[in-house]
Protein backbone atom coordinates (compact mmCIF):
# COMPACT_ATOMS: atom_id res chain seq x y z
CA UNK A 1 0.00 0.00 0.00
CA UNK A 2 1.10 3.47 -1.12
CA UNK A 3 2.12 5.57 1.53
CA UNK A 4 0.84 9.30 2.26
CA UNK A 5 2.28 12.53 2.49
CA UNK A 6 0.49 15.73 3.17
CA UNK A 7 0.91 19.21 1.64
CA UNK A 8 -0.58 22.47 2.72
CA UNK A 9 -0.20 26.05 1.77
CA UNK A 10 1.53 28.66 4.47
CA UNK A 11 -2.17 30.04 5.30
CA UNK A 12 -2.53 26.96 7.60
CA UNK A 13 -2.00 27.64 11.38
CA UNK A 14 1.13 25.56 11.97
CA UNK A 15 3.74 25.49 14.69
CA UNK A 16 7.17 24.19 13.60
CA UNK A 17 6.60 21.38 16.07
CA UNK A 18 3.58 19.89 14.26
CA UNK A 19 4.89 20.46 11.05
CA UNK A 20 8.46 19.07 12.03
CA UNK A 21 6.45 15.87 14.06
CA UNK A 22 3.93 15.22 11.59
CA UNK A 23 6.02 15.61 8.75
CA UNK A 24 3.96 18.34 7.14
CA UNK A 25 5.13 20.26 3.61
CA UNK A 26 4.24 23.75 3.30
CA UNK A 27 4.34 25.35 -0.24
CA UNK A 28 4.86 29.00 0.77
CA UNK A 29 2.80 31.99 -0.61
CA UNK A 30 4.44 35.20 -0.85
CA UNK A 31 3.54 38.51 0.13
CA UNK A 32 5.50 41.94 -1.42
CA UNK A 33 5.88 45.04 1.28
CA UNK A 34 6.57 48.06 -1.00
CA UNK A 35 7.90 46.53 -3.71
CA UNK A 36 9.82 44.23 -1.75
CA UNK A 37 9.10 40.21 -1.67
CA UNK A 38 8.80 37.98 1.15
CA UNK A 39 8.59 34.39 1.01
CA UNK A 40 6.12 33.02 3.91
CA UNK A 41 7.58 31.40 6.40
CA UNK A 42 11.37 31.80 4.91
CA UNK A 43 11.99 35.19 4.33
CA UNK A 44 8.83 36.92 6.45
CA UNK A 45 7.36 35.13 9.85
CA UNK A 46 3.46 36.04 11.09
CA UNK A 47 4.79 38.13 13.91
CA UNK A 48 7.14 40.05 12.11
CA UNK A 49 5.12 40.94 8.96
CA UNK A 50 2.63 42.94 11.08
CA UNK A 51 4.88 46.03 12.17
CA UNK A 52 5.79 46.07 7.96
CA UNK A 53 2.42 45.81 7.20
CA UNK A 54 1.29 48.69 9.35
CA UNK A 55 3.80 50.55 8.38
CA UNK A 56 3.85 50.22 4.62
CA UNK A 57 3.21 53.17 2.38
CA UNK A 58 0.72 50.64 0.28
CA UNK A 59 -1.02 47.92 1.04
CA UNK A 60 1.01 44.52 0.90
CA UNK A 61 0.27 42.11 -1.71
CA UNK A 62 -0.02 38.57 -1.28
CA UNK A 63 0.25 36.26 -3.76
CA UNK A 64 -0.36 32.10 -4.50
CA UNK A 65 2.69 29.63 -4.87
CA UNK A 66 3.93 29.66 -8.22
CA UNK A 67 2.49 26.08 -9.92
CA UNK A 68 6.18 25.02 -10.23
CA UNK A 69 6.40 25.37 -6.69
CA UNK A 70 3.78 22.70 -5.80
CA UNK A 71 4.81 20.83 -8.81
CA UNK A 72 8.45 20.15 -7.45
CA UNK A 73 7.32 19.83 -3.88
CA UNK A 74 4.68 16.83 -5.35
CA UNK A 75 7.38 15.31 -7.49
CA UNK A 76 9.83 15.10 -4.79
CA UNK A 77 7.50 13.82 -2.44
CA UNK A 78 6.35 11.28 -4.47
CA UNK A 79 9.58 9.83 -6.27
CA UNK A 80 9.04 6.92 -3.59
CA UNK A 81 6.22 6.00 -4.93
CA UNK A 82 3.88 7.80 -2.36
CA UNK A 83 0.62 9.65 -2.30
CA UNK A 84 0.20 12.69 -2.19
CA UNK A 85 -2.74 14.95 -0.84
CA UNK A 86 -2.90 18.40 -0.51
CA UNK A 87 -5.07 20.27 1.53
CA UNK A 88 -5.54 24.27 0.82
CA UNK A 89 -7.27 27.61 1.83
CA UNK A 90 -10.54 28.10 0.74
CA UNK A 91 -10.82 29.29 -3.07
CA UNK A 92 -13.36 32.15 -1.92
CA UNK A 93 -9.75 33.95 -0.94
CA UNK A 94 -7.23 32.94 -2.94
CA UNK A 95 -6.30 30.74 -6.11
CA UNK A 96 -3.48 28.52 -4.44
CA UNK A 97 -6.06 25.49 -4.53
CA UNK A 98 -6.14 26.44 -8.36
CA UNK A 99 -2.42 26.18 -8.43
CA UNK A 100 -2.22 23.00 -6.78
CA UNK A 101 -5.09 21.18 -8.60
CA UNK A 102 -3.37 22.63 -12.25
CA UNK A 103 0.33 21.38 -10.53
CA UNK A 104 -1.45 17.90 -9.59
CA UNK A 105 -2.37 17.96 -13.40
CA UNK A 106 1.41 18.05 -14.20
CA UNK A 107 3.58 16.14 -11.38
CA UNK A 108 4.55 13.02 -12.07
CA UNK A 109 3.50 11.97 -8.90
CA UNK A 110 -0.14 10.58 -7.92
CA UNK A 111 -1.72 14.49 -6.24
CA UNK A 112 -5.32 14.49 -4.78
CA UNK A 113 -5.92 18.36 -3.76
CA UNK A 114 -8.79 19.62 -1.79
CA UNK A 115 -10.23 22.65 -0.96
CA UNK A 116 -10.34 22.90 3.03
CA UNK A 117 -13.26 25.33 2.63
CA UNK A 118 -11.92 27.14 5.23
CA UNK A 119 -7.94 28.44 6.72
CA UNK A 120 -5.60 29.31 9.34
CA UNK A 121 -6.28 27.21 12.42
CA UNK A 122 -9.40 25.84 10.43
CA UNK A 123 -7.26 24.45 7.44
CA UNK A 124 -4.66 23.21 10.39
CA UNK A 125 -6.85 20.93 11.73
CA UNK A 126 -7.50 19.09 8.84
CA UNK A 127 -4.13 19.05 7.76
CA UNK A 128 -3.36 17.68 11.39
CA UNK A 129 -5.82 15.11 11.19
CA UNK A 130 -4.98 14.06 7.96
CA UNK A 131 -1.18 14.13 8.99
CA UNK A 132 -1.46 11.92 11.95
CA UNK A 133 -3.68 9.28 10.16
CA UNK A 134 -0.91 9.22 7.59
CA UNK A 135 1.47 8.03 9.91
CA UNK A 136 -0.61 5.57 11.41
CA UNK A 137 -0.47 3.78 7.38
CA UNK A 138 -4.22 5.22 6.56
CA UNK A 139 -4.94 4.58 3.24
CA UNK A 140 -6.08 7.89 1.22
CA UNK A 141 -10.06 7.31 1.06
CA UNK A 142 -9.79 6.64 5.14
CA UNK A 143 -8.04 10.54 5.15
CA UNK A 144 -10.52 12.30 2.98
CA UNK A 145 -13.24 10.65 4.86
CA UNK A 146 -12.04 11.49 8.24
CA UNK A 147 -10.61 15.14 7.01
CA UNK A 148 -14.34 15.63 5.43
CA UNK A 149 -15.55 14.38 8.48
CA UNK A 150 -13.17 17.92 10.54
CA UNK A 151 -14.29 20.23 8.27
CA UNK A 152 -17.95 19.37 9.35
CA UNK A 153 -17.28 19.71 12.94
CA UNK A 154 -15.14 22.59 12.77
CA UNK A 155 -16.31 26.55 13.05
CA UNK A 156 -14.41 29.77 12.06
CA UNK A 157 -15.62 32.92 13.61
CA UNK A 158 -13.49 36.06 12.33
CA UNK A 159 -14.20 40.22 13.69
CA UNK A 160 -12.64 42.92 11.73
CA UNK A 161 -11.83 46.06 13.49
CA UNK A 162 -11.38 48.17 10.76
CA UNK A 163 -11.66 48.61 6.95
CA UNK A 164 -9.08 49.98 5.83
CA UNK A 165 -7.45 46.78 4.59
CA UNK A 166 -10.76 45.57 2.97
CA UNK A 167 -11.15 49.31 1.12
CA UNK A 168 -7.51 49.45 0.28
CA UNK A 169 -7.94 45.97 -1.35
CA UNK A 170 -10.73 46.90 -3.51
CA UNK A 171 -13.35 44.50 -1.73
CA UNK A 172 -15.59 47.97 -0.67
CA UNK A 173 -15.89 51.01 -1.91
CA UNK A 174 -13.67 53.26 -0.38
CA UNK A 175 -16.38 55.92 0.38
CA UNK A 176 -18.52 52.83 2.12
CA UNK A 177 -15.27 51.58 3.84
CA UNK A 178 -15.06 55.39 5.43
CA UNK A 179 -18.93 55.91 6.47
CA UNK A 180 -18.38 52.57 7.74
CA UNK A 181 -15.07 53.56 10.18
CA UNK A 182 -16.31 57.17 10.81
CA UNK A 183 -19.38 55.11 12.64
CA UNK A 184 -17.42 53.00 14.27
CA UNK A 185 -19.11 49.84 13.34
CA UNK A 186 -17.29 46.38 13.67
CA UNK A 187 -17.97 43.38 11.66
CA UNK A 188 -18.39 39.59 12.81
CA UNK A 189 -17.95 37.05 10.05
CA UNK A 190 -17.95 33.36 9.69
CA UNK A 191 -16.26 31.07 7.04
CA UNK A 192 -19.31 28.65 6.09
CA UNK A 193 -19.55 25.89 2.99
CA UNK A 194 -16.40 27.67 1.76
CA UNK A 195 -17.83 31.35 1.63
CA UNK A 196 -16.95 34.26 4.38
CA UNK A 197 -20.47 35.75 5.48
CA UNK A 198 -20.92 38.81 7.37
CA UNK A 199 -22.99 37.52 10.23
CA UNK A 200 -22.81 40.61 12.71
CA UNK A 201 -22.99 44.37 12.35
CA UNK A 202 -22.23 46.79 15.47
CA UNK A 203 -21.17 50.07 17.16
CA UNK A 204 -17.93 49.82 19.15
CA UNK A 205 -16.27 46.92 21.03
CA UNK A 206 -19.42 45.98 22.67
CA UNK A 207 -21.16 44.53 19.89
CA UNK A 208 -17.92 42.09 19.20
CA UNK A 209 -17.91 40.84 22.81
CA UNK A 210 -21.85 40.08 22.62
CA UNK A 211 -20.88 38.42 19.24
CA UNK A 212 -17.93 36.58 20.59
CA UNK A 213 -19.99 35.70 23.82
CA UNK A 214 -22.83 34.36 21.78
CA UNK A 215 -20.09 31.94 20.01
CA UNK A 216 -18.80 30.84 23.78
CA UNK A 217 -22.27 30.12 24.56
CA UNK A 218 -23.03 27.79 21.47
CA UNK A 219 -19.54 26.08 22.12
CA UNK A 220 -20.99 25.20 26.02
CA UNK A 221 -24.05 23.61 24.21
CA UNK A 222 -21.35 21.40 21.61
CA UNK A 223 -20.42 18.25 22.82
CA UNK A 224 -16.96 17.76 23.13
CA UNK A 225 -14.74 20.24 22.04
CA UNK A 226 -11.38 19.05 21.26
CA UNK A 227 -9.60 21.90 19.96
CA UNK A 228 -9.67 25.70 20.06
CA UNK A 229 -7.52 28.21 17.99
CA UNK A 230 -7.17 32.17 18.10
CA UNK A 231 -5.77 33.59 15.80
CA UNK A 232 -4.85 37.95 15.77
CA UNK A 233 -3.46 40.62 13.70
CA UNK A 234 -2.58 43.11 17.01
CA UNK A 235 -3.65 42.50 20.24
CA UNK A 236 -7.19 43.67 21.33
CA UNK A 237 -9.22 44.00 24.49
CA UNK A 238 -11.79 42.48 22.81
CA UNK A 239 -9.16 39.29 22.06
CA UNK A 240 -7.83 39.54 25.33
CA UNK A 241 -11.42 39.38 26.87
CA UNK A 242 -12.03 36.45 24.70
CA UNK A 243 -8.98 34.24 25.06
CA UNK A 244 -9.80 34.79 28.97
CA UNK A 245 -13.07 33.40 29.08
CA UNK A 246 -12.47 30.48 26.49
CA UNK A 247 -9.55 29.31 28.21
CA UNK A 248 -11.57 29.36 31.87
CA UNK A 249 -14.50 27.56 30.13
CA UNK A 250 -12.71 24.88 27.84
CA UNK A 251 -9.74 23.28 30.22
CA UNK A 252 -9.37 20.53 28.76
CA UNK A 253 -9.01 21.84 24.95
CA UNK A 254 -6.36 22.17 22.95
CA UNK A 255 -5.74 25.82 22.87
CA UNK A 256 -3.47 27.51 20.55
CA UNK A 257 -3.33 31.21 20.18
CA UNK A 258 -0.99 33.02 17.81
CA UNK A 259 -0.61 35.71 15.06
CA UNK A 260 -2.04 34.85 11.73
CA UNK A 261 -0.20 34.47 8.54
CA UNK A 262 0.31 37.99 6.09
CA UNK A 263 -2.23 36.60 3.93
CA UNK A 264 -5.06 36.64 6.90
CA UNK A 265 -3.42 40.02 8.26
CA UNK A 266 -3.50 41.60 5.12
CA UNK A 267 -7.11 40.90 3.53
CA UNK A 268 -8.21 41.26 7.72
CA UNK A 269 -6.12 44.23 8.79
CA UNK A 270 -5.24 45.70 12.12
CA UNK A 271 -7.36 44.36 15.26
CA UNK A 272 -8.93 41.56 13.50
CA UNK A 273 -8.87 38.02 15.10
CA UNK A 274 -10.36 34.51 14.32
CA UNK A 275 -11.93 31.79 16.49
CA UNK A 276 -11.44 28.80 15.41
CA UNK A 277 -12.74 25.58 16.91
CA UNK A 278 -13.41 21.49 16.17
CA UNK A 279 -15.62 19.36 18.01
CA UNK A 280 -15.45 15.86 17.88
CA UNK A 281 -18.65 13.82 18.33
CA UNK A 282 -16.90 10.37 18.55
Amino acid sequence: MAKVKIVTDSSAQLTDEELKQYGITIVPLTVMIDDTVYVDRDTITNETFVPQMLAAHDLPKTSQPPVGKFVEAFDRLGEDGSQILCLNMLAAISGTVHAAEQAATISKSDVTVVDSQSTDRGLGFQVLEAAKLAQQGADMDTILARVNQVRINTKLYLCVMTLDNIVKGGRLHPIAGAITNFLNIKLGLQVTDGKLKIISKGRGDKSLKKFFNGIIDEMKNTAAVKSIGVSYVTETEVLKDTVQKLKADFPDASFLERVTSPTISTHTGKGAFALIYYSDPE
